[in-house]
């Protein structure tokens, strides 16, 4: 039996998903062709390189998404060290945008003690606009880059792309989760859910693309170690709150979490849907022959903590 471990030492997110399968052996341009059935080509661009977490290769996975034709890029505060020159791109990929008031996978860099809040999931995003001259912006949650998709939106964008069963199954069922956990809060229900992150090109490309690299792998079960959460305040579209967010909390119901001293938000409400969805068991590294390890990294620099995700694939 092919197991996945999730060694989520530094919680999880769907882009330190999809980047550690890549690095564990999934392969990048299934993930682009298979992506590119959701028809959204011309909205954004997929990246992939080799970078330094405190010492340990990792593969950084990013959405890149277009607006007014060009390209945002999720830079931020500390960059991570590239190694040697692996980037590889899709053609154009994206909706422009990213609206993450509860699930935005682009984790975040604070240099300072981090007694402030921090805007959720992508905590500041700093945009570098790729013009003959660079300017930043610091965003919080007030993305206006496209209109709202309702939960009955994605599920009808899913089922008409085409995917194969599996992968159309799982990224169903983890979109569900969250919508429940969203409608739960905020007292909806679920086909009347609206997602304002959710719905957000990356986040669509992170979930589907983490179904698509999953089954690709042929991963038979799943273990997790417990997920820690980090400690502080983020600011969500409804205000400030505590970490973790209203919908990661509600996720990760059942779920054993750890504790952890550092501030911020490690695992995002994507990476508790992916865990909630894809984890049957949840301890320390199983007995097994290990076949692969892959390292996703996050974006987040943290002085002695490497901000990662790691997977061990095994018989």
């Amino acid at each position: 039996m092919k197991t996945l471990y999730l060694d989520c030492f530094s919680g999880i997110s769907g882009d330190m998903f999809i980047g550690a399968l890549l690095d564990a052996g999934a392969d990048p341009v299934h993930l682009r062709e298979e992506l590119s059935k959701l028809r959204m080509e011309d909205e954004y661009e997929l990246r992939w390189e080799k970078v330094l977490k405190n010492g340990i290769t990792c593969t950084k996975f990013d959405v890149i998404l277009q607006k007014d034709n060009h390209l945002h890029v999720h830079s931020h505060t500390h960059t991570p060290e590239k190694v040697g020159h692996k980037n590889e791109y899709s053609h154009s990929h994206g909706r422009g945008g990213h609206e993450y008031a509860h699930s935005h996978e682009r984790e975040h860099e604070h240099e300072h003690s981090q007694e402030h809040v921090h805007t959720h999931e992508d905590q500041e995003h700093v945009h570098t606009h790729e013009h003959n001259h660079t300017h930043k912006q610091v965003h919080g949650h007030d993305h206006h880059h496209h209109a709202h998709r309702s939960y009955k939106d994605i599920v009808q964008l899913i089922k008409a792309s085409g995917f194969s069963e599996q992968v159309e199954n799982t990224a169903l069922q983890i979109f569900k989760k969250i919508g429940e956990a969203e409608g739960k809060i905020h007292g909806v229900p679920l086909d009347e859910v609206h997602f304002h992150e959710v719905g957000a090109v990356d986040s669509i490309i992170d979930i589907v693309g983490g179904a698509i690299a999953f089954h690709q792998l042929g991963i038979d079960t799943v273990i997790s170690s417990p997920i820690p959460v980090g400690k502080g305040k983020i600011r969500i579209d409804h205000g400030i709150y505590p970490v973790p967010a209203p919908a990661t909390l509600e996720m990760l119901r059942g779920i054993p979490i750890e504790r952890s001293d550092i501030r911020g938000e490690l695992t995002t409400p994507t990476g508790a849907a992916l865990i909630a969805v894809l984890a049957e068991e949840f301890g320390s590294i199983p007995s097994m022959r290990i076949q692969t390890i892959g390292y996703g990294a996050g974006t987040k620099t943290f002085p002695d903590h490497p901000n990662a995700l790691r997977v061990i694939i095994g018989e």
